[in-house]
């Protein structure tokens, strides 16, 4: 008997899954007439839907309630949307209200999740055929209301973040019978003429009757089969209308709207002064690099003393040619040797080996000799060869010329002076001699 005993919270937890797991119930649309309605300090309302034979609990937290367009009071009949769920503790069922709509209103939802679901499942509302907003587009074009707040305000944001936004209204009717036509021969009326690089599409908030010229079928079909990018800016915050899930992209209000669609000029400028002085930056610091490579290659020993270099190199392909000279004689003179040996080994001569060894010997150390005397000849003629390079170089140093008396007088700039026009009194002179400097004053210049 005691496996069939359960407590009250489990038997209440148990039909809390029956009921949460009915999809029915998870979005249901319940008509009825308010009674026993209070709305507590916390934002919270708690109500009864009633009708000829029932009753039912209904609650509606402060998040959903907030969005309320009109005050409930008891007698009004209604259509509360929402789901069916068990308050355990209590162990009541309710219903809790994500949506309350005045009567008549039930229909429009109907019909609206009827061509919402139709049009969803030919692909309107992916977001893959959704085509991307010009960054910094030059003409926008505006269908709404001439007489609405949101003309008005889109206008002052665009003008606001770049005055030079130019704007196209088309005026069209935003509610009311014949307002869907209207919207969408506007919107073939800018994709025809080209006039615009992007739309803004919308007006202020309302009511789900207000708002239905964005939700017929004319109006959502156009949206979608525009070339020029859409922006669906209907409502308010809360406002959901099938032009948005349609539209390239959606905005919370006709402010936004704007905002999303004319770019900010001074962003812009901002930026532009950042990526200059960035640029600024790195010039900056890639001139401080070159002028240190510079720096170094002026510090080096062959800029300070040209002439010393000069001359060491001369040394060096001087001995360098004299050395491949040199290899290329004792190469021939091997040849040479091995040529006259190779024909010694075929004579007749050899019969004697040991004469022949004694001959060749001779004439061998005798080569050598002459060999050797003639390579220390042809150094030796080396040698004096660059010293006498080195001699003229030497004649030519104007330290050498310095060294027999001479002088080199410069201005303070070191501008050399080769005339009396050059100087003037009280000019200052640096005289060069051989061992150092001598600065001095003009105090009279005479011409011959």
């Amino acid at each position: 008997m005691t496996e069939n005993i359960y407590s009250v919270t489990e038997v209440n937890s148990f039909i809390k899954d029956l009921l949460e797991g009915e999809p029915e119930l998870r979005n249901v649309q319940v008509m009825g007439e308010i009674s026993n309605f209070k709305r507590y300090p916390s934002g919270h309302c708690y109500f009864t839907l009633k009708d000829a034979g029932a009753t039912l609990k209904c609650v509606m937290f402060r998040r959903r309630a907030d969005g309320l367009r009109f005050q409930p009071s008891n007698g009004d009949t209604v259509v509360a949307v929402g789901r069916i769920a068990v308050y355990e503790r209590d162990g009541v069922y309710q219903l809790y209200t994500d949506l309350l709509l005045q009567q008549g209103v039930g229909d429009l939802m109907q019909a609206y999740e009827m061509l919402k679901e139709k049009l969803a499942q030919e692909g309107l509302f992916a977001e893959e055929r959704k085509q991307p907003l010009p960054v910094n587009p030059r003409r926008v074009g505006i269908i709404t209301s001439p007489a609405g707040a949101a003309v008005r305000d889109i206008i002052t944001v665009s003008r606001r973040r770049n005055p030079g936004i130019k704007l196209y209204l088309y005026p069209v009717q935003v509610q009311g019978a014949g307002a869907s036509k209207e919207i969408a021969a506007a919107i073939r009326f800018f994709n025809r003429e080209k006039l615009a690089d992007v739309l803004i599409v919308g007006r202020g908030g309302g009511s789900i009757e207000d708002l239905w010229a964005f939700n017929e079928e004319t109006t959502v079909r156009a949206v979608a089969a525009s070339d020029i990018p859409i922006v669906s800016a209907v409502g308010h915050e809360t406002d959901f209308t099938l032009c948005d899930f349609a539209a390239d992209k959606r905005a919370a209000t006709p402010s936004q709207g704007a905002e999303l669609v004319v770019a900010d000029e001074a962003a812009y400028r901002l930026q532009v002064q950042h990526n200059l002085a960035r640029l600024q930056q790195l010039m900056q610091t890639q001139l401080q690099q070159r002028e240190q490579v510079m720096k170094r290659f002026t510090e080096a020993s062959v800029f300070k003393d040209p002439q010393r270099l000069l001359v060491e190199k001369a040394y060096r392909m001087k001995v360098q040619h004299n050395l491949e000279r040199l290899q290329q004689l004792l190469q021939a003179r091997l040849q040479q040797s091995e040529l006259v040996l190779e024909r010694l080994t075929n004579a007749e001569v050899l019969k004697d080996p040991q004469r022949l060894f004694a001959e060749r010997s001779l004439r061998v150390d005798s080569a050598y000799a002459s060999l050797v005397q003639r390579t220390q000849e042809y150094i030796k003629k080396g040698e004096h060869e660059l010293a006498l390079q080195a001699a003229r170089l030497h004649g030519l140093s104007p330290l050498d010329v310095l060294s027999r008396g001479y002088s080199v007088t410069q201005t303070s700039d070191f501008k050399v002076i080769n005339s009396t026009k050059d100087v003037s009194w009280g000019t200052e002179l640096v005289t060069t001699v051989r061992d150092g400097r001598i600065v001095s004053i003009v105090q009279s210049v005479e011409e011959d």
